[in-house]
Order: C-alpha cells, then sequence, then structure tokens
C-alpha cells in the first residue's frame, strides 16, 4: 500500500529537534529562538496542485507516530511560559489522564487544556487512548492490561521521566488501578521515596511503571461497584429495578458489567473488585495504591446519575453527611477530608459471602442482592480505608444543568459543564502539593 507525502510547503516543523534526549535549538539559528519550541500543521489549499512524493506504509506511519509524540510533548511547552522555570528543560513527570466507559480522549479536552494552563512544562500530560468506547466493555482487568502497556510505551519514548501521576475519570478510576497493579514493581523498591499509605513512612514501596509515583486521583468513580440501593442513582432505588438491571448488565456492557455488579467468575471466588482491594498472588493491587504519595477521591454529593456518593468517596451509608456551605474559594465544593489509614485487616470473601454471591447470580431478588453487596462492600472499605485518603466532596445542585454532574466534574463539555472548571483548578492545586523534600510530610488541606 502506498502513501502520498504532502511537499515542504504542506507540512512544517518548527524547532523539531526538541525532542527527549535530542539537543535543545541553538540559539543561534533563528531570530526568535528564545520562544518555546513549537509543532505548527500547515495545510496549503492547493497542496493537491503540488508535486508529491511516494513513501511506504510503515514509513507513513513513522511519521505519523512521530509528528504526533512531538505535537504532545512540545505543546505542553509553551501553554503557560509565566509558569515556566526552564523552557528548555523536559518534563519529569508524567499525568495520565484515563476516562470512562463508552468514552473517548475527546472527553478530556477541556480538562486537559486547562491543567496544561497551570502546571507548566514541568508535566508531560498524556491522554490514554487504548480503551475507547466498545473496549471498556471487556472488562476492567482487560482494559487495566492495555493501559498499562500504553503507559510503559510512553515512558520508553521520554528519557526524562522520573514521577508519575494518574487523573481518572469514572470507570477509569478503577482501570487505572488495575493498570498500577500491573505496573507495580516490589522488587526494585527505591531509597529515594516513601508513600503515605498504612505503612506510610515506614517502609518503601516499588515504583510504578519504573517512575515515582506521586498523585493517584479519581472523578466519580464507582470504588464499591454499582450494585445496591443509592450506588446507581438512575435506579431510583426501586427495588425492581434493581432486581432487574443485575441480570440484563452484561448484555449491554458486557463483562465489564458483571465486574461492577459484583457478579463475575464462579460463586466461591472473591469479584475483582474485592481482589482489587487487597495483595493478591499475581498483582499487588494495595500495595501500588499504597506506593503513591497522594491519593484523593472526588464524588458528587448529589445529581449523579451513574456513580453514587457513597461509592465514589468509599464511605458507609453511616458516613455520609452532606455540608451546606462551600470551601472558601470555591462554589461547588462543599468539603475536603483528610480521612488517617484505619487498621489494615486483609479483606476475606467468607463462606457466606460465597453462598450470597451463588444466591445472587442464580436468583438476584432484592433480598439476596442486598446482602451480598453488604458483605462485599464492608470488606472492600475495609480494604481501601487502610490507606491515607483525602476526599472532596463537589455539589453541582445549583447549577443549570444539575443532573449532568458526572460529565461536568471533568468538563466533558465546555459549555454546558463549565461549572467543573473549579474542580480543574483544585485538581491542579493538589497535583502542585506534592513537595519533593518532604515526601512523608502530611498536609492539612488539599
Amino acid at each position: 500500500m502506498q502513501f502520498f507525502c504532502p511537499s515542504p510547503q504542506v507540512v512544517r516543523y518548527c524547532s523539531s529537534s526538541y525532542l527527549p534526549g535530542n539537543p535543545t535549538p541553538s540559539s543561534s539559528s533563528s531570530s526568535n529562538s528564545c520562544s518555546p519550541p513549537h509543532y505548527s500543521l500547515r495545510l496549503n489549499p492547493s497542496f493537491r496542485r503540488r508535486r508529491h512524493t511516494k513513501i511506504s506504509n510503515s514509513e507513513f506511519k513513522g511519521i505519523m507516530k512521530n509528528l504526533s509524540f512531538r505535537a504532545k510533548s512540545s505543546k505542553k511547552m509553551h501553554r503557560n511560559p509565566g509558569a515556566m522555570t526552564d523552557v528548555n528543560a523536559a518534563p519529569d513527570h508524567l499525568l495520565v489522564l484515563v476516562h470512562g466507559i463508552w468514552a473517548s480522549p475527546a472527553d478530556w479536552t477541556n480538562f486537559e487544556a486547562d491543567l496544561e494552563r497551570r502546571l507548566g512544562s514541568n508535566f508531560l500530560i498524556y491522554v490514554s487512548s487504548c480503551n475507547t468506547y466498545m473496549k471498556t466493555l471487556t472488562g476492567i482487568d482487560d482494559s487495566g492490561k492495555r493501559l498499562a502497556d500504553e503507559v510503559m510505551q510512553v515512558v520508553r519514548s521520554s528519557g526524562s521521566l522520573s514521577k508519575i501521576s494518574f487523573l481518572a475519570h469514572s470507570l477509569g478510576g478503577l482501570i487505572a488501578r488495575y493498570a498500577i497493579g500491573v505496573l507495580y514493581n516490589p522488587n526494585n523498591s527505591p531509597n529515594s521515596f516513601a508513600s503515605n499509605g498504612n505503612a506510610a513512612c515506614s517502609g518503601h514501596y516499588g515504583p510504578i511503571a519504573g517512575l515515582e509515583p506521586i498523585n493517584f486521583i479519581t472523578l466519580a468513580t464507582p470504588h464499591l461497584g454499582v450494585r445496591g440501593n443509592k450506588q446507581l442513582p438512575f435506579l431510583l432505588g426501586v427495588p425492581l429495578l434493581e432486581k432487574i438491571v443485575a441480570p440484563v448488565a452484561p448484555i449491554f456492557v458486557g463483562t465489564t458489567g458483571r465486574q461492577l455488579f459484583l457478579t463475575d467468575g464462579k460463586p466461591e471466588k472473591p469479584p475483582l473488585l474485592l481482589r482489587m482491594t487487597s495483595d493478591c498472588d499475581d498483582r499487588k493491587f494495595i500495595s501500588a495504591l499504597a506506593s503513591f504519595q497522594y491519593r484523593v477521591l472526588y464524588a458528587n454529593v448529589s445529581y449523579d446519575h451513574m456513580v453514587g456518593w457513597r461509592t465514589a468517596s468509599v464511605r458507609r451509608e453511616t458516613e455520609l453527611i452532606k455540608t451546606p456551605t462551600s470551601l472558601d474559594g470555591y462554589k461547588h465544593i462543599v468539603k475536603v477530608e483528610k480521612c488517617l489509614p484505619c487498621q489494615f485487616e486483609t479483606p476475606s470473601f467468607p463462606p457466606q459471602a460465597a453462598k450470597a454471591k451463588a444466591a445472587a447470580q442464580t436468583e438476584p431478588t432484592t433480598k439476596n442482592t442486598v446482602k451480598y453487596h453488604e458483605i462485599m462492600e464492608e470488606e472492600m472499605i475495609r480494604g481501601l480505608q487502610g490507606l491515607e485518603w483525602t476526599k472532596v466532596d463537589v455539589n453541582f445542585g445549583f447549577t443549570w444543568w444539575p443532573f449532568l454532574a458526572h460529565s461536568t466534574i471533568h468538563v466533558k463539555n465546555g459549555r454546558l459543564h463549565n461549572a467543573g472548571a473549579e474542580v480543574v483548578a483544585h485538581v491542579a492545586h493538589t497535583i502542585q502539593q506534592y513537595d519533593p523534600s518532604t515526601p512523608c510530610s502530611k498536609t492539612s488541606s488539599v
């Protein structure tokens, strides 16, 4: 297969030598060499009348891959000149953005642009694209493995990275949790950093993808699954709807649906979400999560039709206390709570849980499903609360479109979801909290 490459008048590289591992542009190369390197694509309407050069399929793919990498890495360098410390310094902190179910990288367009402006050139913001649309339905584990492979490719493409953070929305938070379990290397534990986990400053954890893990942040993620009253709000807590939706969920959302409703696997085997709250034989999920300096949960207090407040904030029903006032400087962020780690107990899957799971799979009545989910929810909470968390409650109840809270929290649409802009500001502030000189320090607020 042959492709035609436009002549030099069609595509132009600016400061193309600026890549990780390559020398920076010489100051004498042009009169505007002090400006940050950038990439631009210019299309001439008359390019079809110009001469073209034949290239092979592999050459075309190589050009486009290189072009894409240059565009992504260089645009971080000129969005916010005022935030830069060194315009020629390559980014050292990788921030991975992970979208949710039935979504695509385009969902992060507004959030990413604002983060770039606020964070500056030290961050390489990478929007994951390996699990778009239907791929999110193949299972959290499969999606997590694809994300892990994608992150490793990004890390290998840049030799300047030393730190890594994750920011995920909705199902993306669970996919990211699985991915870090794959990327975690317990046998390579550097002495240069420690973690704020249940053994926060007393021990060392391994790196994630060979990098120092800093922030793990989720926005409206169903950490406890979506089964049970008020966990999937659009069911309105109606027992009949909750009874119907669990068996038919796999038809619409595949393996991922079974995992979210905790009915995946054989009755005698614990569901995936429970296994992800501890260290298993094959994956060190909780150790990987504990290796991050900061773990932050953003949860919608109300009007989120997809993910309930309880499951997004990893709280019991009795721990949900609405706060009517907002924080200073924020209109929609109503509470920031730092939750210290509880005494860690490895989550279990007792015989009564296996029996309840079998009943929920074969006869999904309200009685059976509620009993099973109550057992599982308590075990998952015990596992996750063994780590320190910062929980941020968000309320879009007074916006023009309150029922769009699930999309507003990550500004999916610039017009409909513009109230979520302050969440971007708060997330950026959270990321900037990291102080490399005090890796075990505890801050009073986010």
